[in-house]
């Protein structure tokens, strides 16, 4: 290794070796102070020419990071964090068909009944799908996707073990065969095998809950009780509903969930509370309670969900509304003392009794609300929605619904809700209800703001209740706002949202009325076909009797004879659908009104080809231009198709015929026997 060598520290070596030893080292310092002013004029171009400011501050930063470093905590994102970051950029699309309809522009629906019948299409063929897979599962082996989608792979629904074991029946349970669960039950205690209490309980909820009968599969082509669940489609026509909806159950006494509880050699409070809920659930609600009696007397205490059921059956059991409010009042103050804090459905489920209390319904839900913030539980919008109506009935006796709404509405204001509560979903529609009612449109818009926070729009329910609502919130507002802003709502939520129905399309007609906005008729009429109501006899007449009331403009009356004629081959294409008078006097109006005689003329000829009689007016506006264009032979044929129809307005015709137009001999005769035969005799 070496070393540089200053003068000032010379080796003690040979003078003949000192001239060199000076040379060296003099070199080597000369280029060391070069390589330095390098290096500076280097670093002075990075870091600023290493000012003293700049070398105190670059001090200053070495010092803060020895001193301590700030790891920030890991941010955790959801599997959908990005779909979500993406959605939220793009607005909904007002032209746009409903998302469930876009896989597939055939099933595109235009009208309310086509969104019908395609969301049940779909359904059906979901369903269909899915009973295949699950009953075929060795054709679906290979999975995909990745990652693994659970959804998209056969369920288990066939039965693995097959001995007369423990395993077996939890098995069963989890596949909820409730006969195959309660055989292997009986066979289980023949064999003198014990079975857990824990699968017990298993057993008694599927059998409770089912009410002791085999569930309903999903795209099962036997549907059970086909005749209770026609008539309960008949009761709720229109809504788009499972057929397993449709199915109900009545508790059938002694069945196998009260046979198999009162084998237990030992019974506790879950299978008492097994057994309360699933006789409220299926309609036993005296044997509910009788139940209940028979726990308490066995010194045991009920959960809070027994509680729940057992104060949705209180109406059910009582026949007053004091009784019925005493009855509450008793399974609350049990609760208290059996130390069972209530839960928000618990609230809810003492809320929705009160709607069945009459005059009680008003006080009591006021207390009971004031409870439930006392104890620090939120109320749900199905609180609110029970509030309401409780207050909708009463409503003669004290503030009106409009207030009372103003003040829920006050509290909801800006918030974004969860479901809580299947009743959740009502609130929405009841709420515009009472807008409508109370013709409240401020109120109206307070509403559908809270809708359209976050995604409070989940909340607006199937789309049977979207119906009702957007139904609601059209028609407040074809009745309350200007036609312009009635307009611009009409484009944003149908069809996208909202299929009108032919009262929603006869409120839009009557706005465009009040607003003197009749021009727009024709553009409404493209609608009415394309929403599939142009079959409504009623519709289509109260829309060619605005046309036809009064004389537009000439392009105004051109546009209302095209859409006439539109009119025209729609019913004529129709065999089914019959012309009326007034709708064949309202086209026949607009053609003469545009100028269009002879299609006009041809009009009035199916008066007589369909039975119908044409009103004295439409035969004087018709003479009259005839008059105008002095067509004379018109008003001659006019004359007698008055005269066919042995209408008491022939003479009158006869008479001023004879007197404007000018008549050949053989028209004046024909004229002046007409007129002679149309007067009375004495």
């Amino acid at each position: 290794m070496e070393y540089m060598v200053f003068p000032s520290q010379k080796p003690p070596v040979c003078n003949n070796m000192a001239a060199p030893g000076r040379h060296i080292g003099h070199y080597m310092q000369r280029n060391g102070r070069r390589i330095l002013f390098n290096i500076e004029q280097l670093w002075g171009i990075r870091s600023f020419g290493w000012s003293p400011a700049v070398r105190q501050q670059a001090t200053g930063i070495v010092k803060e990071s020895t001193e301590s470093i700030l790891i920030p905590r890991k941010k955790t994102w959801s599997k959908n964090t990005v779909l979500e970051a993406l959605a939220s950029t793009v607005s909904r699309d007002p032209t746009a068909y409903p998302y469930q309809f876009q896989d597939d522009p055939y099933l595109s629906p235009r009208t309310s009944a086509e969104f019908k019948l395609f969301s049940l299409s779909q359904e059906s063929g979901r369903s269909a799908a899915k009973y295949f897979i699950n009953n075929n599962p060795k054709f679906f082996t290979k999975d995909f996707a990745e990652p693994h989608i659970p959804c998209l792979m056969p369920d288990t629904v066939s039965l693995h073990l097959e001995e007369v074991s423990e395993e077996a029946l939890k098995e069963r349970i989890n596949l909820r065969k409730v006969s195959t669960a309660v055989d292997l039950f009986d066979q289980l205690l023949q064999a003198g095998t014990s079975v857990s209490m824990d699968t017990t309980h298993d057993l008694l909820d599927l059998i409770c809950f089912y009410c002791d009968r085999d569930p309903v599969q999903e795209g099962d082509p036997q549907m059970a009780d086909e005749e209770e669940g026609a008539e309960e489609a008949k009761r709720r026509k229109g809504r788009v509903r499972r057929a397993s909806d449709f199915v109900k159950f009545s508790w059938k006494e002694n069945n196998n969930a009260e046979r198999i509880f009162n084998l237990l050699p030992e019974r506790d409070a879950q299978c008492y509370s097994a057994l309360i809920r699933g006789m409220v659930k299926h309609g036993a609600y005296m044997k509910a309670f009788n139940m209940y009696t028979d726990m308490l007397n066995n010194r045991l205490t009920a959960d809070v969900h027994t509680f729940n059921a057992l104060i949705s059956a209180a109406p059910d059991v009582r026949e007053k509304y004091n009784e019925r409010w005493d009855l509450l009042t008793e399974l609350l103050t049990q609760m208290n003392q059996q130390k069972v804090r209530p839960n928000l459905l618990t609230f809810n489920s003492i809320l929705k009794s009160l709607r069945r209390c009459g005059y009680l319904a008003k006080t009591q839900a006021l207390h009971t609300l004031n409870e439930m913030k006392a104890l620090g539980i939120a109320p749900s919008l199905a609180s609110y929605d029970h509030i309401l109506a409780a207050f909708f009935k009463t409503a003669a006796s004290g503030p009106s619904n409009s207030d009372v709404l103003q003040e829920v509405m006050t509290e909801l204001e800006g918030s974004s809700f969860t479901c809580q509560d299947p009743n959740d979903v009502l609130f929405f529609s009841s709420a515009m209800r009472i807008c409508l009612d109370s013709k409240d449109l401020e109120l109206g818009y307070r509403v559908h703001s809270l809708v359209e926070v976050g995604e409070n729009w989940r909340l607006l329910g199937d789309s049977y209740q979207q119906s009702i609502y957007y139904g609601r919130f059209f028609n407040l507002l074809c009745m309350m706002e200007q036609i312009d802003v009635v307009l611009k709502w009409y484009r944003r939520i149908i069809p996208s949202l909202y299929y009108p129905n032919p009262q929603g399309m006869r409120d839009l007609l009557q706005a465009l009325d009040t607003d003197s906005r009749l021009d727009l008729l024709p553009t409404i009429w493209k609608d009415i076909k394309t929403l599939g109501h142009d079959n409504k006899s009623e519709l289509v007449e109260e829309l060619l009797g605005l046309m036809a009331r009064e004389k537009s403009s000439p392009e105004v009356q051109e546009s209302f004879a095209v859409c006439a004629m539109d009119v025209k081959s729609v019913i004529d294409g129709r065999p089914n659908q019959e012309w009326s008078a007034s709708s064949l006097s309202h086209v026949t109006t607009l053609l003469l009104w545009a100028n269009k005689t002879q299609q006009a003329w041809k009009m009035l000829q199916l008066f007589k080809a369909k039975n119908r009689v044409p009103s004295e007016e439409l035969l004087n506006s018709f003479l009259s231009v005839c008059y105008s264009s002095g067509n004379s032979q018109k008003a001659v044929e006019l004359v007698q198709l008055s005269a066919a129809f042995c209408l008491p307005t022939t003479s009158g015709l006869a008479q001023q015929t004879l007197a404007k137009f000018n008549l050949t001999e053989e028209q004046r005769a024909i004229l002046s026997e007409l007129e002679a035969a149309a007067e009375p005799s004495d």
